[in-house]
């Protein structure tokens, strides 16, 4: 059964009201039990689990220190691109905001990469507006070729490729691809998406299988967490991972938790996700999963970065730039978002080791598997 099939059995209407339905009798069948259903992580995403925090963190740091260790993974975004066909409510990088365009060329990446280096990292996400007539596959091969020598992991969150381009592209180095759905919600995700290839709900959703298919090391999931009923799309991402770890066991996963930040002429959140729910969201997933990476990026502010450290998180990004030549090409160029905390990698790395953690600059190494 393919997850369209799955998914097209559930009701948004009836899965938001079988979460906020769920009782604190609920919360605490599901913090006893020793393997989590999909149904226990709805009672954990619930109002009713308020009251549990503490214990759902407790849980939760426990979980994180057994499977991953006292690590976490620093990343940093490459913005290749800030071009895009497509129209979204939400994004500095949408085609009607009429702003100057940049795509980087081979020397100005090269440039991006010196600065990244000399910041340490040895793990680079790269990113790009969607559009296909200047970043494309040919475009991809070409970078990844030039800055593969330099990075020991290469992850990329471009816009969905067909089958035969993720193939193309693994040879050249590409080791993770993140693809958000932005909500579960389909009505309400063609009103954010109303022009481009982007607003065909389907091939965004089916774009998981297609990188399991692939044979993609690893797929980051997630929800721009304001377009819509956060719960509710949380859900639909746990049940979407849920189904993808069973057919394509042989990738790994990990889940981001993008919130809605401003932009020029931006959206305001239609669901206000204050912090303490955040948090509720970060635990309700490492009690659903214990192998799931939790990603944390320079959106959230300086306190709660500090505070998020010990709860279930396993990788943050530091000293990130949201725009196309932002390290040392072009600094003024569009930003896609507002970033929040804006410390050094170095002082994050600090800040890491002062909570008796290590900060890891490699994750993962291509010549391992040789």
């Amino acid at each position: 059964m393919s997850f369209n099939e799955i998914f097209e059995t559930y009701s948004w209407e009836e899965t938001s009201r079988s979460i906020y339905g769920k009782t604190g009798a609920d919360v605490e069948q599901a913090l006893m039990a020793t393997k989590r259903t999909l149904e226990d992580f709805k009672s954990l995403i619930s109002p009713a689990a308020a009251p549990y925090l503490e214990r759902m963190a407790q849980l939760s740091q426990q979980l994180t220190l057994k499977r991953f260790g006292n690590t976490i993974q620093m990343y940093v975004p490459l913005y290749l691109s800030n071009e895009c066909n497509n129209i979204c409510t939400y994004c500095g990088f949408s085609y009607d905001n009429k702003v100057k365009r940049k795509t980087l060329s081979p020397m100005e990446i090269m440039a991006e990469v010196a600065v990244i280096k000399e910041m340490g990292y040895d793990h680079v996400l790269l990113v790009t507006g969607e559009a296909n007539q200047s970043v494309h596959t040919d475009y991809f091969k070409k970078v990844l070729e030039l800055i593969r020598p330099h990075f020991a992991h290469i992850s990329m969150e471009v816009q969905p490729l067909d089958l035969a381009d993720y193939q193309e592209l693994t040879p050249y180095g590409l080791n993770t691809v993140l693809v958000y759905q932005e909500t579960y919600h389909e009505e309400d995700y063609k009103k954010h998406h109303p022009k481009g290839k982007k607003s065909n709900f389907q091939y965004r959703l089916d774009t998981p299988d297609r990188l399991g298919q692939a044979g993609i090391h690893k797929m980051g999931l997630g929800v721009l967490i304001g377009l819509e009923d956060w719960r509710t799309d949380s859900f639909f991402t746990a049940l979407h991972l849920n189904y993808l770890e069973k057919k394509y066991w042989q990738s790994k996963y990990s889940i981001s938790f993008p919130r809605l930040r401003p932009f020029s002429g931006g959206l305001e959140p239609k669901v206000v996700m204050n912090d303490r729910e955040l948090v509720q969201l970060i635990c309700a997933y490492r009690l659903f999963n214990e192998e799931i990476e939790l990603s944390i990026s320079t959106r959230e502010s300086i306190a709660f970065r500090n505070n998020i450290i010990k709860m279930g998180i396993t990788s943050i990004s530091a000293g990130s730039k949201t725009n196309p030549g932002g390290y040392a090409v072009e600094p003024q160029s569009l930003e896609q978002f507002e970033i929040s905390d804006e410390r050094t990698a170095p002082e994050i790395a600090a800040m890491i080791h002062q909570q008796g953690y290590e900060a890891v600059w490699k994750d993962w190494d291509m010549n391992l598997t040789k």
